[in-house]
């Protein structure tokens, strides 16, 4: 006799893309020559048509802008920098010029999917009864490139989801020049990179044990031999490859959490960030900080990276390491268990492994967790986001592909002691897209990073044909007793 199906309500909500959701990037167009050339132009328009062209341009863009002065300021420097003027520029002309070197993204024109859901880190003022959450959601615009959005809500005392209004603006955090990096770690990573050769050794001696780009620099400067040394030229470039794929962000306290944009900065996603899964982690003395893993992708090949914020406004990003991170969707567990840090993680392209550490960026011990059994998972398998920890066990949401390329979301009770140990899983998959969920930019997906527990009710929030998000939910208590039984 087949068990009825678990009772699962889609909420009447829709997050949709907004292509009038715009960042203003710097703009490069060529060479120093090129772009003397422009400044050389400029110079010859008369005082009154900078002025006259400065204003038109502030009235046109402030209003999709936050500070499009400022931006305009920026952009000036960055195309600029390495130029010598023999005469100097007056502001109207600068800020005139920093236009000519901006150009706008729109992040979200393609879609706004594969949310992930936390707890808000400040529920102060918040209704007795009801919290404040986080979803995080992968923006995806021109030329397929990937980015990390943010949009607020509230669940009230009934049980009730609603979104709070997201701001018109839009705009990402420059790294933080002071940057530090903890050698053990950058070394560990250098010998991982098969780039550990003397001259490492020769340039981490000269280190402290926390260093900043430009100490990196000066100690790749001090061990370079002398002439030219294509050896030694591609080891620099290893190095400093490393440094820039780990970095810090910090957005302004004034900005609301729907403006901070997560966009690509390093080389190793430079063709986007992909899929965050993030999780509110307890430490071992009761302190609470988020992490995330995502995917940065270059357009070649992939990495693993992690996030870690308390705040959502100041953010570290690191690359993970290990040969058991290699492939994509990897969740962490929301606080150790014993004394190492767990993972979910697909390593094979197929599977589900546990992935345990004792080191929370580096990831050498894997074991089989769960393999394809039912006929809607026979082509892969993979997580939904973290675990959600729960008195009979730790519940791991699940995707699985099945025929026509179908992606459903299922569900694993895993042991609390020892999460490698399988108490239960779904014969049947907990949600399939419906008639109304089949169509889009890649047809008859359903996707989650991450849902929440509150009170009884898990929220899933999820992604509709990698176009659109939706929320549903389902009684954690009856998902247990069918993953029990």
């Amino acid at each position: 006799m087949t068990d009825a199906k678990l009772d699962v309500t889609r909420l009447p909500i829709r997050i949709v893309a907004d292509p009038r959701r715009v960042i203003a990037r710097s703009f490069v167009p060529g060479a120093a020559a090129r772009i003397q050339e422009i400044v050389g132009r400029v110079r010859t328009l008369p005082d009154e048509e900078v002025a006259s062209m400065l204003t038109t341009l502030v009235g046109d863009y402030r209003q999709r802008h936050r500070d499009i002065r400022g931006i305009f300021r920026q952009n000036f420097a960055t195309a600029t920098a390495k130029l010598a003027f023999d005469a100097p520029l007056s502001e109207e002309r600068r800020l005139l010029l920093g236009a000519y070197f901006t150009s706008e993204y729109s992040l979200e024109s393609v879609a706004l999917f594969n949310p992930s859901m936390v707890l808000h880190p400040d529920q102060n003022g918040v209704p007795r009864g009801s919290v404040r959450f986080i979803v995080s959601l992968r923006a995806c615009g021109e030329g397929h490139i990937s980015s990390i959005e943010f949009r607020t809500g509230l669940i009230d005392a009934a049980g009730a989801l609603s979104f709070d209004a997201t701001s018109r603006f839009a705009l990402t955090a420059r790294p933080e020049d002071d940057t530090l990096y903890d050698k053990s770690s950058f070394a560990l990573k250098l010998f991982e990179m098969k780039s550990h050769r003397p001259w490492a050794e020769a340039a981490l001696g000269k280190l402290d044990a926390e260093f900043s780009l430009t100490d990196l620099k000066w100690a790749l400067e001090k061990c370079r031999p002398p002439g030219a040394d294509a050896s030694f030229k591609g080891f620099a470039d290893n190095v400093l490859w490393l440094a820039h794929s780990n970095y810090q962000l910090e957005f302004s306290p004034d900005t609301s959490l729907s403006e901070r944009v997560i966009f690509p900065v390093s080389d190793n996603e430079s063709r986007g960030i992909e899929d965050a899964r993030f999780v509110r982690f307890t430490r071992p003395d009761g302190r609470i900080v988020f992490y995330a893993t995502y995917t940065a992708y270059n357009g070649v090949s992939t990495l693993p990276q992690l996030i870690e914020t308390t705040d959502f406004r100041h953010f570290k990003i690191n690359t993970l390491n290990g040969r058991c991170v290699q492939n994509k969707g990897m969740a962490l567990f929301p606080r150790k268990i014993g004394d190492d840090f767990v993972m979910a993680g697909r390593i094979d392209g197929e599977n589900i492994f546990l992935l345990k550490s004792d080191n929370i960026h580096f990831w050498n011990e894997s074991k089989l967790l769960y393999a394809p059994k039912q006929p809607w998972e026979f082509v892969q398998l993979g997580n939904c986001g973290s675990p959600i920890e729960t008195p009979h066990g730790w519940v791991l949401l699940t995707h699985a592909v099945g025929p026509m390329r179908q992606y459903w979301l299922g569900a694993l009770l895993l042991d609390l002691e020892d999460p490698s140990r399988v108490l239960g899983a779904l014969r049947e998959p907990l949600l399939v897209p419906n008639a109304d969920e089949r169509d889009g930019y890649v047809p008859n997906v359903l996707y989650s990073c991450g849902a929440m527990l509150h009170e009884d009710t898990l929220f899933l929030p999820y992604a509709v044909a990698d176009s659109y998000t939706s929320v549903a939910t389902v009684s954690m208590s009856e998902l247990v007793a069918r993953l029990k039984r």
